[in-house]
């Protein structure tokens, strides 16, 4: 922690200019979330994992900024503006930038209740709900450009790195969470995908479809309020991450309803947005998002097993999920075959 105390200051409710009743404090692996009434304060930890880092001012003051601007393409009322933080003779100020310490991202609170994961658990979400969100989503997406700079990373050998990082990452799994059978097929299947569908690629390329997008779109990124939709949380640390076909986000949240056991859910919301866009090609490619976002999902939950910290029951559900993971690629792989 660079400034001690920083913490215990933002948890006080007094310090807000919109005086809320209490201060709830919510960590991740990567922010302090302070969530108050009706607005959220998120501060970037100083950490450095590799695929990101926050560990000097100037990259959490940059990387604030840019969750903002990402952010605000799918929520322009969610995210509000970036707040200084001063340290003046050893006291914080909120919203003073005379001695400027850290950085924090102001957001209008959303419901948690109406969260798109916890509608589905309580059986209230509709297919028209998810052709909503797919509407929503194609009109979003048909706003944001294909420039030069997309462009880069929707290229056969940028998106066939990917796919074999993601292998070689997870050969150590075989024999736990991933069989020998299942891996071998997915990794085959992927491979010949891209080697046999080189053109179709090329032609996602020259249409369009590669756009700087949300990077982690799936069920708990998304709230539907009385008709109204919120997504939030897009990927700002990692370009690589964020970069890429739109169908690969389309996939995700496809993926994390089928995942969820929704499949009906998952189709209402794919044919809403093939509907809704211009993007013909999406079918023909879908199947190959999905596996990709299956398995990257394993991947991630896989890395918990590393973890010597982790309890045994803990490990024991991570082991649980990431097998499904691979278990659901597997399966979108034999289907297409």
């Amino acid at each position: 922690m660079n400034n001690p105390g920083l913490v215990e200051f933002l948890c006080n409710p007094r310090v807000y200019p919109e005086n809320p009743k209490d201060v709830t404090l919510v960590q991740t692996h990567i922010s302090w979330v302070f969530i108050g009434d009706e607005f959220v304060y998120k501060v970037k930890k100083p950490v450095d994992f590799g695929f990101l880092n926050f560990t000097t001012l100037e990259k959490r003051h940059f990387y604030v900024n840019e969750e903002k601007r990402l952010n605000t393409r799918f929520s322009p009322d969610v995210y509000l503006r970036v707040v200084p933080i001063s340290s003046i003779d050893g006291v914080f100020h909120l919203g003073n930038a005379t001695n400027v310490v850290e950085y924090a991202l102001k957001m209008r609170r959303i419901s948690e209740e109406h969260m798109l994961y916890k509608l589905l658990e309580k059986d209230q979400v509709s297919d028209a709900d998810m052709r909503h969100i797919g509407s929503h989503v194609a009109q979003v997406y048909a706003k944001i450009p294909s420039d030069e700079k997309s462009r880069v990373f929707g290229g056969l050998d940028t998106i066939s790195t990917n796919i074999i990082e993601n292998f070689d990452q997870t050969r150590k799994y075989i024999g736990g969470p991933v069989s020998m059978e299942t891996f071998d097929a997915i990794e085959s299947w992927s491979l010949a995908y891209m080697k046999d569908k080189a053109d179709l690629f090329a032609q996602r390329l020259d249409s369009g479809c590669i756009k700087d997008c949300h990077g982690d779109l799936h069920l708990q990124h998304i709230c539907l309020d009385q008709g109204r939709i919120f997504i939030f949380d897009c990927i700002e640390f990692n370009e690589r991450f964020r970069f890429g076909d739109v169908a690969s986000d389309v996939a995700f949240l496809a993926m994390d309803c089928d995942y969820n056991g929704y499949p009906a859910l998952a189709k209402a919301f794919v044919d809403a947005y093939h509907q809704s866009s211009v993007d013909t090609t999406l079918p023909d490619v879908l199947t190959f998002y999905k596996v990709y976002r299956a398995y990257v999902r394993a991947k991630v939950t896989s890395f918990m097993l590393d973890d010597t910290g982790l309890e045994e029951q803990v490990k024991a559900d991570a082991y649980a999920r990431a097998k499904r993971y691979y278990d659901l690629a597997e399966e979108y792989v034999r289907h297409d075959n």
